[in-house]
C-alpha cells in the first residue's frame, strides 16, 4: 500500500480544477487523486488503479461525509473509496480496507487537513449534484442523480447535522425543536401521534427540567441516515435518526458505537473492519438494542421508514487508547470487567 501525506506533497494541499468534460461535469484532483463523472457513474483514479461507482451512491455516500465532518473512524463509500478520521487530518483511501486491492499492490492512501477534504468534497458534490436531486433524502422522495449537467440544487447540499448543546427545547436549544419551524410531519409517520408532554417544575427549575416528544421530532425529519445530536451530557450524546432505503456508506467506527431501533425494523450487514469479510447479519425489531464493536463495520437496511437512537461517546481519547489495547474493542470485554 501506498501512504502520502500533505508532509510529503506541499504542492497537493488544495482541489485542483481539471475543466469540463464532455458530459458538463467538473473533472477534480486533490493530491495524486483524480475525481470524474459521466452521466451514469463517478469514476476516482489513483497512481496504483481506478474505481467506478454509481453516481447517485457517490453522492448520497460524500454528502454524509461533509455532513457528519468525517465522523467517527472510516467513512466508506462503498467497499474501495473512503476516509479515515484523524481529527484534524483526514485520510482519503482506495482499496486501504480491501484485502485484494492490498494483495495487488493498489490500495493507496493520502493524507490532508480536515478542511482541505471537506472544502474540496463539497466542491465536487456541488459541481456534480444537478437540479431536482437531493442526496439527503430517500430515492422516492427525489429526482434522478443521471444524465448530463444539469444545473444544481445548493440548498439541499448545505444541510448540517442538528446539535444540541444539551437537550432539544432547553435553555439555548429551543430553536432545535422542528415542531416549532415548519418542518412536515413524514409521509411515512403519519400515524405518529404529536402530542408534548407537560412539565410542572416546581420553583426554581423551570430551566432545569424539560421534555419533549422525540417520536414526533423524528417523524418531521426531511433527511435519512443524518443523525441529529438530541441531547449532550458531557461526552455521552444521544443522536437519533430516520432510514430508509440503504444507509449510504459503510461505517468503520473507532470507538463502540450502540444503536436502539425504536420503530419498524433494520437490517445490519456486519464485516470486518480492516477487511471486508463478512461477520454477522444483524436484525433489529422496535425496542431491540445492539453494540457494534470498534473493529468492524456496518451498513444499514431499512425497507420502511424507522427511527433508530445511536448514542455515541465523543471522547476524543477513545481511539487512541482501544488502538493501543488500553481499552477493549468488544463491549461485552468491559462488562466482564
Amino acid at each position: 500500500m501506498t501512504q502520502l501525506s500533505t508532509s510529503d506533497l506541499p504542492a497537493v494541499a488544495g482541489l485542483v480544477d481539471h475543466g469540463t468534460n464532455d458530459h458538463g461535469y467538473g473533472v477534480f484532483g486533490l493530491g495524486s487523486f483524480t475525481f470524474e463523472r459521466d452521466e451514469y457513474f463517478a469514476t476516482v483514479r489513483w497512481p496504483s488503479g481506478h474505481h467506478r461507482i454509481s453516481a447517485d451512491d457517490f453522492l448520497r455516500a460524500i454528502q454524509r461525509d461533509i455532513a457528519w465532518e468525517f465522523f467517527y473512524g472510516t467513512v466508506n463509500f462503498d467497499g474501495v473509496l473512503g476516509t479515515v478520521n484523524h481529527y484534524g487530518r483526514v485520510d482519503v483511501c482506495a482499496g486501504r480496507f480491501s484485502k485484494e486491492h492490498q494483495a495487488a499492490g493498489m490500495a493507496h492512501t493520502e493524507t490532508f487537513p480536515t478542511e482541505v477534504v471537506a472544502e474540496a468534497f463539497l466542491t465536487i458534490a456541488d459541481d456534480w449534484t444537478n437540479e431536482g436531486f437531493d442526496p439527503f433524502v430517500a430515492p422516492r422522495e427525489t429526482g434522478s442523480a443521471f444524465g448530463r449537467k444539469n444545473g444544481s440544487n445548493p440548498e439541499a447540499l448545505r444541510r448540517r447535522r442538528v446539535t444540541a448543546e444539551r437537550m432539544v427545547g432547553a435553555p439555548g436549544d429551543e430553536p432545535l425543536r422542528t415542531d416549532d419551524n415548519g418542518h412536515p410531519v413524514n409521509a411515512a409517520f403519519s400515524d405518529v401521534p404529536q402530542d408534548e408532554p407537560v412539565v410542572r417544575a416546581e420553583a426554581g427549575f423551570a430551566d432545569e427540567l424539560v421534555a419533549f416528544n422525540l417520536f414526533a421530532y423524528l417523524s418531521r425529519s426531511p433527511v435519512t441516515f443524518n443523525p441529529s445530536v438530541v441531547s449532550a451530557c458531557r461526552d455521552s450524546l444521544a443522536c437519533p435518526t430516520t432510514e430508509e432505503y440503504i444507509l449510504p456508506i459503510i461505517h468503520g467506527n473507532d470507538r463502540v458505537e450502540w444503536f436502539i431501533q425504536l420503530s419498524d425494523e433494520m437490517v445490519w450487514e456486519i464485516e470486518d473492519g480492516a477487511t471486508g469479510a463478512k461477520r454477522a447479519t444483524v436484525v433489529m425489531k422496535a425496542g431491540d438494542v445492539s453494540a457494534m464493536p470498534a473493529d468492524i463495520r456496518h451498513q444499514g437496511y431499512s425497507p420502511k421508514r424507522s427511527m433508530l437512537l445511536v448514542w455515541e461517546n465523543a471522547s476524543t481519547q477513545l481511539p487512541d487508547l482501544i488502538a493501543s489495547g488500553t481499552l477493549p474493542s468488544h463491549p461485552d470485554v468491559w462488562s466482564a470487567r
